[in-house]
């Protein structure tokens, strides 16, 4: 069993010679191309999310859609997983990537990071940078600066001979990737900027931010482009404006729709909206890359998780114009013929390429299995347990094992554990730890006699969003035992740490055989085929866990949903012998597997959530809580700050709608941060949502949206009933808080529901909610 695409080989396209040289540059009021009024209709793609058998049709089927670019980051654990060892070869083929883009006729925008962000592992940042105790991230910080210059420097040994001065289709490189979310220095933006220099790239550098978050950071030496969703164009353009006054104005990221998070429904965008947003653009010959054009899915392990923690799917579908599978959908159709009305004198866009053949795989069981306890490597002895980055180990599982002494009952107690953590007392399962809802202790019956502790920690994707990256996997802290009524605890010392990190080497040592199985294992079965074609293959009857088909991991399954297939390329399969391994944490209540002709994106069944979905009960009482503070929002989307008159300390935070745009049915929040001291945002790495008086789930709109930091999601209130609404976050520990900040929604659709008149409450308790 391998890693996904680690037998592949770069293949040569067999290419003519690379075009003529030509030049790209930023006028008074266009791009010009050789020297002429040039717009760019560009969509994202991401060749990491695309089987390299499939490059080119979906290269074509993103002309076919009308775009003239295709905008494409680099993530940079994905060339260089291991320090010091860069990977550029089949699927990280980025230059061969190009190469197919250009004999398409497609030119390409290059976001080569550090930081890519975009829903995957960490952001793109390598995990052996966390090893580092006291790195500083995206920073001037040598630990970070110098191997992210040196990974730049590589970039450009791979890609500058692609630009479009040179014969490629390279037209802009950007620098960083919203960095106005992150942080405010300037100087490391330069350094990020000079080193693309250094690196021997020549075309036009820019940088792109929401419009909040355009000053920080902002440098006058380098293009800027602002990113919005639907509805926005016209005033985000205008923030952009205010920063730069003269040059063509571009949107950097625009939103078709969203990205999926397990136990949350699948995300779609209408088309109308998102269509008269194109149509007004190319009106007012503004340039804009659709992100996504073509999501594809996050194969592998390399799905990351949004913050504060809250994993994604491995379906990368995002609802964009070309499907997941690389269909023509409703939207693509609609797109397209607003595309059709903007073409260049001569330009003509060619019909879709011929759809890949799609099958159905009957039915067929996995018979054979074995154990995660079954398979454990050599035990590495520590004297308390650590995070998997201690031990060397990047991802995957890890199980923490020592021996608990007889005694009472009582309860086991960790900081955190990250991300999962089953603990079970002598081989029986007592309770889970989940991240998600901050639950780090468990109860522990009494024991007549020493009893086998183990803690088995499954890791999802490291956060990929703000400073939450810094993201170590497996067990924080020390574990210690409490006793029922007692302050003190003790610490269990002495463990046995197994490292299962479902890599190649770990795959390849299981030993398979017809046995029964119960909890964590690993299945194998086989099938085979009349004809090869793409599928959808069924999970909908195993728990959570990871999947491969002829040693390609297809990614993570997970019952709850709303995702309950897993695409397999057509191109990973044969006639006869497809060979078939599932490693489920939970266990199947059947132990089949079949491939349907369609997704199913969209099916929540949050009852099998093994953690389950909690809120707080009861209704907020402010009686005995006077409000910190109260006034007024401006109605407008940017982002306000609202300081106390006094620094209060307190665990609770509640906002409070007290009126809304648009009359007093739905209140909606796309972000809140509390002020430190210094009237810097609070890290919301161990906050979560408490309670809200509703949240419309169906669409997609849930509290936790507002701890997210994403702009184009936000909470909204159930319509039924008035003013007043309210959202109240934990913030895990007693925090010094001098003030909030507000980010309303955006989007003249989200106009209606935008807080005017405010309070906010701050408390050690949580405002009499039964927590």
């Amino acid at each position: 069993m391998s890693d996904p695409f680690a037998n592949e080989k770069s293949i040569s396209s067999g290419l003519p010679a690379a075009d003529p040289k030509h030049t790209f540059s930023i006028g008074e009021e266009e791009f010009l191309l050789d020297g002429k009024p040039f717009v760019i209709r560009c969509g994202e793609i991401h060749f990491a999310r695309v089987p390299k058998e499939y490059w080119r049709h979906r290269l074509q089927m993103c002309r076919a859609l009308g775009l003239n670019a295709v905008c494409i980051y680099l993530f940079w654990n994905f060339h260089e997983w291991e320090e010091g060892n860069f990977d550029w070869e089949g699927q990280a083929d980025v230059a061969e990537f190009c190469r197919l883009a250009q004999s398409e006729g497609l030119w390409v925008l290059l976001r080569p990071g550090p930081y890519s962000c975009a829903e995957w592992e960490m952001g793109g940042l390598p995990w052996w940078l966390v090893k580092h105790d006291q790195i500083n991230l995206r920073s001037r910080d040598p630990e970070f600066l110098v191997p992210a210059c040196r990974f730049l420097e590589e970039v450009g040994r791979i890609l500058a001979p692609q630009q479009v001065t040179r014969g490629g289709p390279l037209l802009m490189v950007q620098v960083e990737n919203e960095y106005g979310f992150y942080g405010n220095d300037a100087e490391y933006m330069g350094a990020i900027r000079q080193a693309l220099l250094d690196a021997g790239f020549e075309v036009p550098l820019f940088a792109c931010n929401p419009p909040g978050g355009l000053e920080n950071g902002y440098r006058k030496d380098l293009f800027q482009v602002v990113n919005f969703g639907a509805g926005a164009a016209e005033e985000s353009f205008a923030v952009l404006r205010a920063f730069q006054k003269t040059g063509p104005l571009m949107n950097g990221e625009y939103y078709p729709a969203w990205f999926d998070m397990w136990g949350r429904r699948h995300r779609t965008g209408e088309a109308g909206p998102i269509v008269a947003d194109l149509d007004y653009m190319l009106q007012h010959r503004h340039s804009f890359s659709i992100y996504m054009a073509h999501g594809g899915t996050s194969f592998g392990l390399w799905a990351g998780a949004d913050r504060p923690f809250s994993p994604d799917t491995s379906s990368y579908d995002y609802d964009a114009p070309i499907s997941e599978a690389g269909w023509v959908t409703p939207k693509f159709e609609a797109i397209r013929e607003v595309f059709m009305k903007y073409l260049q004198p001569g330009e003509t866009v060619p019909p879709p390429p011929v759809p890949k053949p799609v099958i159905e795989i009957p039915e067929f069981a996995l018979t054979e299995a074995v154990s995660v306890f079954d398979s454990l490597p050599e035990a590495i002895l520590d004297e308390t347990p650590r995070t998997m980055e201690a031990y060397e180990q990047s991802r995957g599982c890890i199980l923490y094992r020592t021996d608990l002494p007889a005694g009472p009952p009582g309860f086991l107690e960790v900081e955190a554990v990250h991300d999962f953590g089953w603990v079970l007392l002598s081989g029986v399962n007592v309770g889970v730890m989940d991240r998600r809802t901050k639950r780090f202790r468990i109860a522990i019956p009494a024991r007549v006699e020493s009893s086998r502790l183990d803690i088995l920690v499954a890791a999802m994707g490291r956060v990929n969003f703000g400073t939450e990256v810094y993201d170590r996997k497996g067990l924080h802290g020390p574990v210690r035992l409490r006793f029922d009524h007692e302050e003190e605890t003790v610490e269990l010392k002495d463990w046995r740490i197994f490292s299962l990190p479902l890599d190649r080497d770990q795959m390849m040592a299981l030993d398979f055989a017809d046995r029964e199985v119960e909890g964590a294992a690993f299945w194998r079965g086989s099938f085979d085929l009349d004809l090869p074609g793409d599928t959808f293959l069924d999970l909908s009857s195993w728990g959570k866990g990871v999947a491969w088909v002829n040693g390609h991991c297809l990614g993570r399954f997970w019952n709850i949903g709303p995702t309950q297939t897993m695409y397999l390329p057509g191109a990973w399969l044969r006639k006869s012998g497809n060979e078939v391994v599932v490693f489920d944490l939970l266990g199947p209540s059947a132990a089949v597997l079949r491939g349907l002709r369609a997704p199913i994106l969209d099916q929540l069944r949050l009852g099998l959530d093994f953690a389950g979905r909690r809120r707080a009960e009861g209704t907020v009482d402010f009686s005995d809580t006077a409000p910190a503070c109260c006034g007024a929002f401006s109605g407008s989307a940017d982002r306000q700050v609202v300081e106390f008159r006094r620094l209060l300390t307190g665990r609770y935070l509640c906002l409070e709608a007290v009126s809304v745009i648009g009359g007093d049915e739905v209140a909606s929040v796309a972000e809140i941060d509390a002020l430190d001291p210094k009237g810097h945002p609070w890290s919301k790495s161990a906050w979560k949502v408490l309670w809200t008086d509703s949240e419309d789930l169906a669409a997609g709109c849930g509290g936790d949206n507002v701890l997210d930091g994403q702009p184009s999601s936000s909470w909204r209130s159930e319509a039924g009933r008035g003013c007043p609404h309210q959202i109240v976050v934990d913030l895990g520990e007693e925090l010094e808080i001098s003030g909030i900040r507000y980010l309303p929604p955006s989007g003249k659709r989200e106009t209606s529901g935008r807080i005017l008149g405010f309070q906010v409450y701050v408390g050690q308790s949580p405002f009499g909610l039964r927590v």
